[in-house]
């Protein structure tokens, strides 16, 4: 056996694999190899760099150290799901691929039967079968769910460099055989509902400070007022839209004709 080398580890795995039949399976498994392959040169690791190992619906990756793990984190929360979008789009429902992710890193070695050992590899491998992470992707409205080991987190993500946000990934404890591991999710916690786009924009009130109720809507003999500030004489309102805030001049009872 080999000694062990520190190394960042890659996990990809299909979502329902063994639900498909045998010529669903091939395609999946050639459309998996391939986005796996896309992915890794966008982020600068060529076959050089790397050492893979199949697992059948889901593909390991021993990546040199020395590579950036920015640059990896990068393509995967952008490339792989403008990929799997893609290719979804023009799939049969029985041939759409969804993925589970996981990013680790610390010592493997390969043995004479190229085999891979190390506890870090044992632990990445029990995030991605973690049942949080199937959760969180059947919850997600893309096709991947990405998690990362609390080292990666640390030494990596919590500096939110460029294309990494830190603070789009949650804390999480994954249950194994040798206790609880700590690891961080990309999105949102199964449960947890984020804010409706039609809410997004809305400027919350100062503290202290009630929320202003909708803006009532008048008719002004054919003039459609909804706010709208009037103060003093107003001569010939008719047609037209006003937006704003309704105040009427004179406490409404001024000079009107």
């Amino acid at each position: 056996m080999s000694d062990p080398v520190n190394s960042t580890i890659l996990l990809l795995d299909i979502e329902k694999y063994s639900e498909r039949d045998d010529v669903e399976q091939a395609y999946l498994r050639r459309m998996l190899y391939d986005l796996t392959d896309r992915t890794l040169l966008a982020a600068g690791i060529d076959e050089t760099r790397r050492r893979r190992a199949d697992r059948g619906d889901s593909v390991m990756e021993l990546i040199d150290a020395n590579c950036s793990v920015i640059a990896l984190l990068r393509a995967l929360l952008t490339e792989v799901p403008a990929q799997l979008h893609g290719q979804n789009r023009r799939a049969s429902a029985s041939a759409q691929m969804r993925l589970r992710g996981v990013v680790a890193s610390g010592y493997v070695a390969v043995d004479r039967l190229d085999g891979w050992v190390g506890s870090d590899l044992n632990h990445a491998c029990r995030l991605l079968d973690a049942e949080l992470l199937r959760t969180a992707l059947r919850e997600h409205p893309g096709d991947f769910a990405l998690c990362v080991s609390d080292p990666v987190y640390r030494g990596v993500v919590r500096h939110s460099h460029v294309g990494v946000p830190a603070e789009e990934f949650r804390s999480i404890t994954v249950d194994s055989k040798n206790g609880p591991l700590a690891a961080w999710l990309h999105g949102p916690l199964p449960g947890e509902h984020p804010i409706p786009a039609s809410r997004r924009l809305e400027t919350p009130s100062a503290p202290g400070v009630a929320p202003q109720s909708p803006a009532k809507e008048f008719d002004f003999g054919g003039a459609t007022v909804i706010g709208g500030v009037f103060g003093g004489t107003n001569h010939g309102i008719g047609g037209g839209t006003f937006s704003g805030d309704i105040h009427l001049g004179d406490g409404g009872w001024g000079n009107r004709r």
